[in-house]
This record gives structure tokens, C-alpha cells and sequence, in this order.
């Protein structure tokens, strides 16, 4: 893993090996990287998953087994940019299967906890439209549901 711009660590519980190749499988242009185990006398058992580095969707992370002191919250997400309905489809279902938790205005919870946004590109150009009647019936319409609808968000800012 290069030191260029940034990298993301995110902090498990012991899954951090399994958490990192689930992430690999959901999205496009990702890997698994190098995988450093504890040695004997650290804090966690000896052999056992460290740290793994990871590619998910073009972006470094490193996942981190460091115990059961720090969980994650909602103060920190990960937006995902969707170009259609069945993309939204696509990553809701990912990452809410076996105990993720769907969440309020397209966020979820995946099953480790770790925040996600899965929203529509355009979403951003609807709620800044120049017409603030446009932009409050999208973001009404958007504050109601769970998992985006595109057609829904479409027909809001249409006035439909």
C-alpha cells in the first residue's frame, strides 16, 4: 500500500479479515492487500489477523483488529454515488444482508456496524436546484424513505 493520499482505517473486533474481503465482493476495482498477524506477547493472540490492507471501489483502507474498545457510529459514513435504481438496488441488499440494518434518507448500518449512504449521483444537483420549490419537494420526499427511489425523487422534483 502506497503512502499517497489517504488511507482509511476502520477498527474490528476481530473481524477485520472477514469484513475486508466482504467489502472486495460488494464493489468494482478492489483487492486484498497485505495481511500482518500479531506476534507473540501483543495484545491480541499471536498469529491472529493485525491489520489488513484493502481496495474497495478504487480507495486504500486498512482494517484493523484492535479489540472491543472502540465501535462505529453514525458520525462517520461512507457515501455511495448510484447512477440508477438498480444500483441503489445492488448495494442496499450488500450491505444489509446478514444483519446489516436499513437506516432513515438512504443510510444503513452494514452487519459490523460501519455507516453507509447509498444515494442517487444527481441527488445533490435536485436539493440545491435554483427553484426552492423543486429542492423541498425532493428533500420531503427524500426524508421519508428508507432505501432511495429514484422514480419517486424523480417525479418530486418534476412536481408530479
Amino acid at each position: 500500500m502506497t503512502t499517497d493520499g489517504f488511507t482509511t482505517c476502520l477498527w474490528f473486533d476481530g473481524q477485520a479479515e472477514e469484513a475486508a474481503h466482504l467489502y472486495v465482493s460488494i464493489f468494482k476495482n478492489s483487492s486484498i492487500g497485505e495481511v500482518a498477524r500479531y506476534p507473540e506477547g501483543a495484545l491480541q493472540p499471536a498469529g491472529s489477523v493485525m491489520t489488513v490492507e484493502f481496495t474497495a471501489n478504487g480507495h486504500k483502507f486498512l482494517a484493523l483488529n484492535g479489540g472491543p474498545q472502540f465501535k462505529f457510529t453514525e458520525a462517520v459514513s461512507f457515501m455511495i454515488f448510484c447512477a440508477d435504481q438498480e444500483e441503489i438496488d445492488y448495494y442496499w441488499t450488500k450491505l444489509t444482508e446478514n444483519g446489516g440494518e436499513p437506516g432513515p434518507c438512504g443510510w444503513l448500518k452494514d452487519k459490523y456496524g460501519l455507516s453507509w449512504q447509498v444515494v442517487p449521483d444527481r441527488l445533490q444537483e435536485m436539493i440545491t436546484d435554483p427553484d426552492p420549490a423543486k429542492a423541498a419537494r425532493v428533500t420531503t420526499a427524500f426524508m421519508a424513505m428508507s432505501k432511495f427511489d429514484i422514480a419517486t425523487l424523480d417525479k418530486a422534483y418534476a412536481g408530479e
